[in-house]
């Protein structure tokens, strides 16, 4: 008995489109409560992506238009520059989005082959290596004085000349890095939390934010871009990681909600964790993956060197992955007792080599994944 089929009707342009679309409740949000300077960042990383692409791609001779129109490079460099604070320098965007393409992207062989993700490879290559230039955040608009306009924030971004008391009284620390410095300076939780920066959940302005994310987040589900699994498993590893914490000493280690209404928490959920290239492809495996990810995140932010982890866990699980999809591949309709210790190199390729109908074709698997017949 021949084994079932997918049919796959959707493109990889349509999918990144769709992630695009659900991308734009959070941006509206971030120019709404922190002013237009992201779009200039969405436009300087957009413009380098693409450059970026056409170049790889004409330097390992294949055709520019079909791999520039599917738009995932467009969907990198969106991620990284909603990953970046707003204000960042010009040579900072454009470092990290061409590390993004260039290396983590193309040098592992192009879309469907990277085995991290190429915007939080960016990323951790700018925290690492420019640590003060990626803490030029602007302040939410309720708690600046002078909020700067779209020409005074390119201004800022390409280095023109903008009087330092102007930048010093728009940017401010995020609230995970207030909450880290608070802490350093054996300030208690309820000590900090008083500040303006701090909201009812999260930090001003940024737990609506994450709130925006989050619509995005739903509404990829709701389309079945993205399955539940790794949300879910992820904010569910914060949630559990925190709380845990927070319970044996408040004093010391914050609320589960306010590391959950953090906006980096929700955008690396529903649309960094679930890459289907980088990340986990069986149903248990991402909730392992998930699950990771979140636990690993509060460590880093609780023990690290960085306020913030998210980029770091997901990278670390990215490494698990091909371990964790050897584990938890589901039992092949029919089969017997699984014997893991035989076969372990083989299962996540398997499927990609089985018989197929007369008639029927089969298009080419992304590694770790089941083919599709068509």
């Amino acid at each position: 008995m021949p084994a079932p089929f997918i049919l796959d009707r959707s493109s990889v342009t349509q999918v990144m489109a769709w992630v695009l679309a659900a991308l734009l409740p959070g941006i509206a949000a971030y120019v709404w409560l922190f002013g237009p300077g992201i779009l200039v960042t969405l436009s300087l990383a957009t413009v380098t992506a693409l450059a970026a692409e056409a170049a790889m791609l004409k330097a390992r001779g294949y055709p520019a238009k079909p791999f520039l129109t599917d738009l995932s490079a467009i969907v990198t460099a969106w991620l990284l520059a909603l990953s970046l604070p707003s204000l960042a320098p010009w040579w900072l965007i454009v470092t990290g989005t061409l590390f993004a393409i260039v290396v983590a992207k193309h040098l592992y062989g192009g879309l469907g082959q990277n085995i991290f993700n190429p915007a939080m490879v960016g990323y951790a290559v700018l925290i690492v290596s420019f640590p003060v230039q990626m803490t030029q955040w602007a302040g939410p608009l309720e708690l600046t004085a002078a909020p700067l306009t779209l020409a005074q924030s390119a201004t800022v971004i390409f280095g023109g000349d903008l009087s330092k008391a102007t930048l010093d009284a728009v940017t401010m620390a995020t609230p995970l890095d207030t909450l880290r410095t608070g802490l350093l300076q054996q300030l208690t939780v309820d000590e900090i939390m008083p500040k303006s920066i701090f909201g009812h959940y999260g930090g001003t302005g940024f737990e609506w934010l994450a709130a925006a994310f989050l619509l995005g987040g739903l509404m990829l589900w709701a389309l079945r871009i993205i399955s539940w699994q790794v949300p879910l498993a992820f904010l569910a590893g914060i949630w559990l990681t925190a709380g845990f914490l927070h319970f044996f000493d408040a004093g010391r280690f914050g609320a589960p909600w306010f590391h959950l209404f953090a906006p980096s928490v929700m955008l690396g959920a529903f649309f960094i964790a679930t890459d289907p290239v980088s990340g986990a492809t069986t149903p248990r495996g991402k909730l392992i993956f998930g699950f990771g990810a979140g636990l690993l995140t509060i460590i880093i932010r609780t023990w690290g060197g960085f306020p913030d982890g998210v980029a770091f866990a997901i990278l670390l699980m990215n490494l698990s992955v091909p371990l964790i999809d050897a584990w938890t591949q589901p039992r092949i309709y029919g089969g017997g007792k699984r014997h893991y210790a035989a076969d372990i190199h083989l299962r996540p390729y398997a499927t990609q080599h089985r018989a197929q109908p007369a008639g029927r074709k089969t298009v080419a698997a992304q590694p770790g994944i089941a083919a599709v017949a068509v």
